[in-house]
């Protein structure tokens, strides 16, 4: 039998979201317990399906309990499921994103959410001197037509050492180097999403393939992964 995503999952947000207190999750919790289970079945599923074509070495799925301590926003419950995936490290680099949302806010998200600051350098660095590959990879036309365009804060001008008149600018003053794709409730809930996602998901792959290359390498090619 094929995992799917359960339309419990959705209807269990809905009550959630207008009943977020502890009183009410702590009564209703056996039903949440069970629903969780389900959805890390569905977690653990894209992951077999990742390492199929690529290096996974950790899968997180984060808790429903929010971090209220210094968010203006009390309520203590999160009404969604998260859960990443990390490519194995130094040698690969990016990771994947699945987020579970009723009412139609649920997506996949893949790139650089907050890459380290020497990262970040590396590749404003890299787009400076050759932007062409970059573009060759996120224009093509299957890509695009899955991906998109580039998502992620930017700068409104260019950051500090690099020249706001440079042809690349539109890519060396990004913060984030990072794809959505969103998906309905109804496509969520279909037989065939956890393929659609893995398909998604292996579609970045020279993307990620060219970052790996970018942020293991100097600027003259030369590997800086030691050992």
């Amino acid at each position: 039998m094929s995992i799917t995503v359960s339309k419990d999952v959705f209807s269990f947000f809905n009550k959630l979201e207008k009943n977020n207190n502890r009183d009410w999750f702590n009564e209703n919790k056996p039903e949440f317990k069970q629903i969780e289970t389900e959805v890390k079945k569905v977690y653990n599923s894209i992951l077999e399906g990742l390492n199929v074509h690529d290096e996974i070495d950790k899968l997180k799925i984060f808790r429903i309990y929010r971090d209220v301590r210094f968010s203006k926003n009390k309520l203590p419950y999160k009404t969604h499921f998260g859960g990443s995936f990390h490519r194995s490290k130094p040698r690969l680099r990016g990771g994947y994103h699945l987020h579970l949302q009723p009412s139609n806010e649920s997506f996949i998200a893949t790139g650089f959410w907050q890459p380290a600051k020497e990262d970040l350098l590396r590749i404003r660095k890299e787009f400076e001197m050759d932007d062409e590959e970059i573009r060759e990879i996120t224009n093509d036309k299957v890509f695009k037509s899955i991906w998109g365009e580039f998502q992620g804060d930017e700068l409104k001008t260019a950051p500090k050492g690099f020249n706001k008149e440079h042809h690349a600018i539109d890519l060396i003053r990004k913060k984030q180097y990072i794809f959505t794709k969103k998906y309905t409730d109804k496509e969520v809930l279909d037989k065939d999403f956890l393929a659609n996602v893995n398909t998604s998901f292996k579609t970045i792959r020279p993307y990620f393939d060219y970052m790996s290359d970018v942020l293991t390498t100097d600027l003259n090619g030369v590997s800086m992964i030691k050992g």
